[in-house]
């Protein structure tokens, strides 16, 4: 298995201002963990391609899996460090689907109603994944089971949970946090916390 170590762990100012370390991941979210069937689940990539997919739980788990190590930074101010996740890369999705030139952004739809949008940039990077197991084990549901988007260079509300839909687009629109208030990028390393405008 390939194993992907992320830029920010080796970075000198590995702890970004106005944080501090934490020995655990935090449970955060907008609902209680929604009931999933994986029989039934299914993973829709859809907008600014040729050619949209839609995998079910065997198709995601037969991707290459590649292992991630990444520290993981909450805008509520805490960072875990050393945080190991098994999942595919994004460039899998690459292979899957052919994208437009017109993409510029991601938007991830989750489960619970939650989004989150990504520069197609930051999205298709070397430490991106979606993670289906924390720390060896399959990922725990108030972690996002049964698939989690893991995007280490960006403040965590980013790294949606309950993953099952992705959707490129050709402009940037705000998310769920986004429109109430969160910077529409989410730098830990630039403390963009919040928006300089509303959306």
């Amino acid at each position: 298995m390939k194993k992907i170590v992320s830029p920010i762990n080796k970075r000198p100012d590995r702890l970004p201002p106005g944080q501090f370390w934490s020995n655990r991941l935090h449970v955060l979210g907008i609902s209680e963990p929604p009931e999933i069937d994986l029989s039934e689940y299914r993973l829709h990539i859809f907008g600014e391609v040729e050619e949209p997919a839609v995998l079910c739980w065997n198709d995601i788990v037969s991707l290459e899996p590649v292992e991630l190590t990444a520290d993981f930074h909450c805008v509520t101010r805490w960072s875990c460090p050393d945080v190991k996740w098994t999942g595919f890369h994004v460039d899998q999705i690459k292979n899957l689907v052919k994208l437009k030139p017109t993409v510029r952004s991601v938007m991830i739809h989750s489960l619970d109603g939650y989004t989150t949008n990504i520069p197609v940039e930051y999205f298709f990077d070397e430490d991106v994944i979606f993670a289906y197991k924390l720390f060896g084990k399959p990922l725990p549901s108030d972690h996002g089971y049964p698939l989690r988007l893991i995007v280490p260079k960006l403040y965590s509300w980013k790294s949606a949970k309950f993953v099952h839909k992705i959707q490129f687009m050709d402009k940037d629109l705000p998310g769920y946090w986004e429109q109430r208030g969160y910077h529409i990028l989410g730098d830990p390393w630039k403390e963009q916390r919040y928006a300089e405008r509303s959306y």
